[in-house]
């Protein structure tokens, strides 16, 4: 054992930051030079029980570090590195770690960290299957001691946490028989039985098998539930922990268990004076409300498509409902003045639960609830409090008949409650009224309702930041569901907008009071300056044709605030005020956003150079500045361009460095994607009047694709681009068809699922498909003739075209094969496109590349989709390749 080496590692903690860099830079640099004998070393010092414990747990904090990290890229470098060392260096390190199991002086155990380490990098490579029968053994064996058989379970713990499901598959029932043994009436260390109880914890992912066969899991089951009531705290609290894993996982098999054990079990958890304890139990029927409302939906889906669903609802909320809501009732009373905002507690649980058994049961919470909504008048604010917060959370779920006759009953009362002298029963009458103006908009949407509750949301405005911002959320629902309503019942012109509606005539009260809540000194806190400019652009959003002279004078007023923060900024004198100048401009742009979606086109023009000046001067001070405000100027940037059309082409030149830098900005990936949003915008709009700045813009697009710093996110988007840019400017684009293709048929090798139980990875490479198949599409109708062309043009793009349809036919056949995942709707929709544009651009011989049976599946699938678009793609897709068979026949 090196003594410089025990020296540093004291210095690894020490309370000296310069002592302490120079020792952890020094590892660094010996696991650089020796890694095989600095992990050796490491472990001797790990085991070696004559060292200091502080000594020991830095050797072990060390060697751990050295086999795992955060991000994957360094964790497949170590992993490659540890398995690259000889098997016998492996095996010292291992023997060391695995004998330092139970000789450690505290907790937790850093060898069973060390442990788990090595073994998630070996197990998945068929390597060390051994150490969890040695774990096993540990656990079991009558002889070992408390401390080995805590860290044994400890490790079989982070095992379980860090590794994928299936590698340990075939070993749960050895896991499981030394978690029981952890959990066994007889053991009588604690700390044991909290190790054991947060590895089963752990396990339940992988012992599916177990739980299919009712001896096994009958004994799974006493075991957790009998441990839910061990005297001591944080064992229980685990154990409840179980409960509700289990009971999301293996909903199926919890009938027989549910009327004797879990729903006593987790209803006494409720009711527990300990808030880990009663959040657990209120969680527990959470889970089951969200496991039934999906059961539910899947049941509505399956009758609308007249098939029997896969799995049913045992209906456990609507049986538990009358138990249930007592408790979570008294749960939301128990609020304190000097409650955390940002801690989870019983009170905010039993909010939510509420909330979600209302979704569950419907109508049936009404009369569960309704008794409690007497104490809106309480003497007692929690009870008010509590009342207001019960109403609000019921209001999704019950039938709209008898909620609007419930919301008639309470509104008047719940208006009173804005003026309450208690803040937190203000704020939650807020979060109220924006639940009643979101789910009951019938009533909220008439004239007599509106005189009384506007007066009162306008002075809450003015109140606490936290209330104000509420009553900002409650406008956005009042203007959707006004919007809505004179929708429904008078109708909308051709761009969708309805004449007038109920809120015309104080559309500009609501406007400007919105303004002043912006400006408010106070405005920072509570998020409240935020939620004022994004329900401003709801508004603006939701207005009819009667309120666009507000829209325009609104838009005005925006860029007078504009040119007032940029001045500010310039003026600022700390980085405070120039810090809060920077933000006001990344709200004004978002709120221009919407105000251009809104404007007309001849007001457009008029309004369009303003705008842009202001938008330049915002990312000519943004370059290189961390923050949104970038951002937000580029997507302004964007919906200009779609305001104005063809108008726009004027600027493209002064535009073309912002663009280029955004473009040019790999390591910021918002930025990045906004700018590669303009490029489309700026194709769609001025379709060939792009050209003068497209070669650099080509140029950037493609090193992005190329560099490795863009994110997958931003590569994708840039993808698609190449078909925006091949449609804008036709058959130009075949100057980039050799590096584009390229990167292309790279992406499409690329997007391959090697494993369907990663989610990120499934998504991620249906987008990329999609995005390539939109890519080609996009070149493949660029590059078509117009009519009228020559027969020499339509014979050059049939030789080009001719060189895609390869690398397109492989795309296809990718899309159309359902192995290991099926393409979701969106891909199939693309895919059909794509059939068709070829078959109807190449003909005949489409059919002698394409694989017809695979081609025909996602016809046939895509003809059988719930989305209109997709059916009508491949329909049409369908008619194309007949067309070409009568072609080849002939």
């Amino acid at each position: 054992m090196s003594n410089a080496l025990i020296e540093v590692l004291q210095r690894t903690v020490s309370n000296n930051p310069a002592d302490q860099k120079q020792a952890l830079d020094f590892l660094q640099d010996a696991a650089g030079r020796d890694f095989p004998n600095f992990v050796k070393e490491l472990s001797i010092v790990l085991q070696a029980a004559s060292a200091e414990q502080v000594v020991r747990q830095a050797a072990g904090l060390q060697l751990k570090n050295v086999l795992v990290a955060k991000d994957d890229a360094t964790k497949e470098l170590y992993l490659k590195r540890w398995l690259q060392l000889p098997a016998e260096n492996r095996d010292v390190v291992k023997k060391n770690v695995v004998l330092t199991l139970g000789t450690e002086r505290s907790r937790p155990s850093t060898a069973a960290q060390c442990v788990a380490a090595i073994a998630c990098a070996e197990l998945p490579h068929g390597l060390w299957n051994e150490v969890i029968q040695f774990l096993m053994q540990s656990v079991t064996d009558p002889n070992s001691t408390s401390e080995k058989k805590e860290s044994s379970l400890e490790t079989l713990g982070y095992v379980c946490q860090d590794i994928k499901s299936d590698v340990l598959e075939r070993q749960s029932n050895e896991i499981l028989t030394a978690i029981v043994a952890g959990l066994h009436s007889s053991e009588k260390s604690n700390h044991v039985r909290l190790a054991a109880t947060n590895a089963l914890l752990n396990s339940l992912e992988f012992t599916r098998r177990n739980f299919e066969h009712d001896v096994e899991r009958n004994h799974i089951m006493q075991v957790v539930c009998e441990t839910s009531q061990s005297p001591e705290l944080l064992v229980k609290v685990v154990a409840l922990q179980c409960l509700v894993r289990i009971m999301s996982l293996y909903y199926q098999k919890m009938e027989s268990y549910m009327r004797t054990a879990l729903f006593p079990i987790t209803l006494a958890a409720m009711k527990s004076a300990h808030n880990e304890e009663a959040l657990q139990g209120i969680e527990f029927w959470s889970n089951v409300c969200e496991e039934e409302i999906e059961l539910q939906a899947e049941a509505e889906e399956a009758a609308e498509n007249n098939r029997v669903p896969e799995q049913t609802s045992k209906h456990y909320a609507k049986g538990a409902c009358a138990y249930l809501c007592p408790v979570l009732l008294d749960k939301l009373a128990q609020h304190n003045e000097d409650d955390d905002e940002d801690e989870w507690t019983p009170p905010k649980a039993a909010g939510v639960c509420l909330m979600l058994l209302a979704q569950c049961v419907g109508d049936t919470i009404i009369e569960c609830v309704l008794p409690f909504l007497q104490n809106f008048v309480s003497p007692d604010w929690k009870y008010r409090e509590a009342a207001i917060m019960a109403f609000g959370s019921i209001l999704d779920g019950p039938d709209p008949a008898k909620l609007n006759s419930l919301v008639s009953q309470a509104l008047n009362p719940l208006i009173q409650a804005l003026g309450d002298s208690n803040v937190k029963v203000r704020d939650t009458a807020a979060w109220t009224v924006g639940r009643v103006c979101e789910m009951a908009g019938e009533v909220v949407t008439q004239p007599d309702v509106l005189q009384l509750l506007l007066p009162s949301m306008y002075a809450a405005l003015k109140q606490e930041p936290r209330v104000a911002a509420n009553i900002c959320w409650a406008l956005v629902a009042l203007a959707k569901s006004s919007y809505e309503d004179a929708a429904n019942k008078h109708g909308t012109d051709g761009s969708g907008q309805p004449e007038t509606y109920v809120l015309s005539t104080c559309f500009q009260g609501i406007v400007n009071e919105l303004i002043v809540t912006s400006e408010r000194p106070d405005s920072n806190q509570a998020n409240l300056r935020l939620a004022a400019y994004e329900t401003l652009m709801e508004m603006i959003k939701n207005s009819p044709r009667d309120c666009y002279g507000i829209v325009q004078q609104t838009t005005i007023v925006m860029l007078q605030k504009l040119e007032q923060l940029l001045m500010m900024e310039q003026q600022a004198t700390n980085q405070a005020d120039r810090a809060q100048a920077i933000d006001l401009q990344a709200l004004l742009c978002a709120t221009l956003q919407s105000v251009l979606r809104k404007i007309r086109s001849e007001d457009a023009e008029q309004l369009g150079e303003p705008i842009l000046r202001g938008l330049m001067q915002i990312m000519q001070r943004s370059q290189g500045r961390a923050g949104n405000v970038m951002e937000e100027a580029l997507m302004a940037l964007g919906t200009l361009v779609e305001a104005l059309g063809q108008k726009f082409a004027g600027c493209l030149e002064p535009i073309k460095p912002f663009l280029l830098h955004g473009l040019s900005s790999f390591e910021e990936h918002t930025v990045c994607t906004a700018a590669v949003g303009v490029v489309t915008d700026l194709c769609r709009s001025l379709e060939g009047l792009i050209r003068p700045i497209l070669p650099d813009i080509m140029q950037v697009l493609i090193q992005c694709i190329r560099d490795p710093r863009p994110s997958r996110d931003v590569k994708i988007a840039v993808l698609s681009v190449f078909g925006d840019v091949a449609l804008a400017i036709g058959v130009d684009f075949q100057i980039y068809i050799a590096p584009v293709v390229e990167l292309l048929q790279q992406a499409c090798n690329s997007a391959v699922i090697n494993n369907p139980d990663d989610i990120d990875l499934v998504d991620y490479v249906h987008q990329l498909r999609e995005n390539c198949i939109v890519a080609y599409t996009g070149i493949l109708q660029g590059l078509k003739p117009a009519d009228g062309a020559s027969p020499a043009e339509f014979e050059n793009a049939k030789q080009v075209i001719g060189q895609l349809v390869p690398h397109m036919a492989q795309l296809i056949h990718m899309t159309a094969d359902s192995q290991p995942v099926s393409s979701p709707e969106s891909v199939v929709a693309a895919a059909a496109g794509l059939v068709g544009d070829m078959a109807n651009l190449y003909g005949g011989a489409i059919v002698q590349v394409l694989d017809m049976n695979k081609v025909n599946a996602l016809l046939t699938r895509g003809r059988r989709a719930r989305a209109s678009k997709t059916k009508a793609l491949c329909n049409w897709a369908n008619k194309e390749l007949r067309k070409c068979n009568v072609a080849a026949a002939s």
